[in-house]
């Protein structure tokens, strides 16, 4: 190969500089990975060549037996590996080479700790197979030519991490990307034929590809190839044949993670359709999990030829995004494209038994591991809440799944599921009770609390941003409606004792002059003012309507860009404060309706809110106590 335009030198972007100090000098358990990310690699761009040339034979050129190769020179200190698949035009290279991420880069750096260990586990989350290369190698030089380019359009990428990378037009006769590793002085004993085959027999058995090397004879490296791998799809095997060890490999393969699954279901399903389903839920949360159009959890197989990502066919409902695997069908035609799966019957069928198949798995470990449904819960909790608003279908099922936190011990550890908060509730209790802030700590020390405190009534503390899309969805539970303690009038009439209900309509009576004062001071900044059921310590608190979004999600929503209704909240009044006391005896209209409006905001506070007018609160709050004074 020879060079056939002049070398273009670039820089990383400073991210990029960033993460490949950390992989250089962070200590890893295992630098043998290295080997199993470029293998993975390659098996992905032979899949991808075996699908396009579906429709394009010619893409095989004169070479249609798809492998990867790996050999090494002890002399020269390298290791090579090579695969004849798809492989890459220039802007490819610059794309998903000179490039770490297209997502959560910033998030991921942002998390660092500056700990080389823990920081190094982190990496895996974020999915640099191609660049663990630099754990072993001090330069790489990296051939490529996608198929169907000509031999004169080869690319070639070479760096060592440190001064950037070059760029440059080769001849390259066959199709599909070489990788050389120039090994550091201290990672040279890799650079052996017994070792390499140990650790691609180790990583990448399961690879449905054939990894060859070279036969070594006598201590001599010959001209023939030999298949080191299995090379067989370990979805196809019996369940009974496969180690734990094996599912836990292919696991990596198929994600690029480098941490072990949590758990895993392998199911041969027969009948009208027939198909296999090998799908893994992971023990650490992507980076990129929030990005809800960023699905590329499973990959679609027909008669064991990959065909798609899944986020090309979403087989996999966005609320189960984290879900990784594969789907391998019998029945779907190999030159299947988007059109065809659009409504598709067998489709529809793999993707419904495929979401129950992920429930039944949740719902297993929840009854027989639950502490490692905990571990589950605190990595995907909040995806899983998007589950009741988009899968009516299997909402009651998902909603036994969903864990909250709650004043039974107000600890921020979400463990409290629906059925646990049913099995406590007291007698003549008709709803689950639950409130929503934009923080653990404002949920839990809320004022609408504190009747429910005084009673011993348990309410959900939810203060995940989601939490709020997830009570408009799921608006009741075994019969049971679910109901904000903050919106709404609170009717707690069958929990309460004729001498308690005696007593409101007394404190209601006595207060009514001053409900109404407080309506005329304050006008039309709110719907309305009432004596409130729910204080008992605090003077004030807004109640929103039972279908207005709460405060702070309003702010959230502004600030986002959203147009959002103007809403008149309730002010509650606690008469049996001593400020609405002290306010009862004001003599003077202009201090009582400063007075009110400190009400007003300081419940809009309390609830998450923004003053309209920050400095007329504080100038208000200031005159006030110097007259105190």
């Amino acid at each position: 190969m020879t060079a056939t335009s002049n070398k273009e030198n670039l820089q990383f972007q400073t991210e990029v500089n960033q993460l490949l100090h950390l992989m250089i000098h962070s200590l890893y358990s295992n630098k043998e990975i290295f080997l199993r990310e470029l293998i993975s690699n390659g098996s992905d761009a032979c899949d991808k060549l075996r699908f396009e040339a579906i429709g394009n034979d010619s893409l095989y050129e004169t070479d249609s037996e798809l492998r990867v190769e790996v050999e090494f020179d002890a002399a020269a200190g390298t290791i090579t590996v090579r695969d004849n698949g798809i492989g890459m035009s220039r802007d490819e290279v610059v794309t998903n080479i000179g490039t770490i991420a297209k997502s959560g880069t910033k998030e991921f750096l942002s998390k660092l700790t500056g700990d080389e260990k823990k920081d190094s586990h982190m990496i895996g989350q974020f999915g640099v197979g191609f660049y663990a290369s630099f754990i072993v190698a001090d330069k790489v030089t990296l051939t490529t030519r996608r198929a169907g380019d000509a031999a004169s359009e080869g690319v070639r990428w070479e760096s060592d991490a440190q001064s950037g990378y070059s760029l440059e037009q080769v001849e390259k006769a066959t199709r599909g990307t070489e990788i050389v590793l120039h090994l550091k002085e201290d990672e040279k004993l890799l650079a052996d034929g017994w070792r390499l085959r140990n650790i691609i027999r180790q990583y990448s058995d399961h690879i449905p590809l054939p990894v060859n090397m070279r036969k070594t004879e006598a201590g001599e490296i010959q001209d023939e190839w030999e298949t080191v791998n299995k090379a067989n799809a370990l979805w196809t095997r019996a369940k009974s044949e496969v180690k734990d060890e094996e599912y836990q490999e292919f696991y990596k393969h198929v994600s690029h993670d480098w941490e072990d699954a949590l758990a895993w279901s392998h199911n041969r399903v027969e009948g009208k359709y027939e198909y296999t389903s090998l799908l893994y839920l992971p023990s650490k949360a992507p980076f990129d999990m929030f990005d809800r159009d960023n699905t590329h959890g499973l990959k679609l197989y027909v008669q064991r030829v990959f065909i798609m990502e899944d986020k090309e066919f979403k087989l996999m409902p966005r609320y189960l995004r984290f879900v990784r695997g594969v789907l391998d069908s019998n029945d779907l035609p190999l030159n299947v494209s988007r059109e065809i799966l659009q409504g598709n019957k067998i489709i529809e069928n793999m993707k419904n038994a495929s979401v129950k198949k992920v429930i039944g798995l949740l719902e297993n470990m929840i009854a027989n591991e639950p502490d490692k449904y905990q571990k589950f819960w605190k990595e995907f909790g909040k995806v899983l809440k998007e589950g009741p608003g988009e899968d009516f279908s299997n909402r009651e099922q998902i909603a036994k799944l969903l864990r909250f936190a709650s004043t039974n011990n107000d600890s921020a550890e979400q463990t409290v599921s629906l059925p646990d908060y049913m099995a406590r509730m007291k007698e003549g209790q008709d709803k689950i009770y639950y409130i929503t802030a934009d923080s653990h700590t404002a949920a839990k020390n809320s004022p609408h609390l504190e009747v429910f405190r005084k009673k011993g009534i348990e309410v959900l503390l939810l203060s995940d941003r989601v939490d709020e899309w997830l009570v408009q969805h799921l608006m009741e539970f075994e019969g049971k409606s679910l109901q904000s303690v903050a919106k709404g009038n609170l009717d707690l009439s069958k929990l309460e004792s004729e001498e308690d209900k005696k007593e409101q309509e007394k404190i209601e009576a006595e207060a009514k002059n001053m409900v109404e004062h407080i309506k005329t001071a304050l006008g039309e900044k709110v719907g309305e003012v009432r004596v409130s059921h729910r204080l008992t310590t605090s003077p004030s608190c807004i109640v929103l309507n039972d279908h207005d979004m709460a405060l702070y999600m309003q702010q959230l929503m502004k600030q986002a860009g959203h147009e959002m209704p103007d809403t008149k909240p309730a002010l509650e009044i606690n008469p049996t404060h001593p400020l609405l006391k002290r306010m009862e005896a004001e003599t003077d209209d202009e201090r009582f309706g400063e007075w009110s409006s400190i009400l007003l905001d300081q419940a809009i506070l309390a609830e998450g809110g923004q003053l309209d007018d920050p400095a007329g609160f504080v100038n208000r709050l200031n005159k006030l106590m110097l007259a105190m004074g």
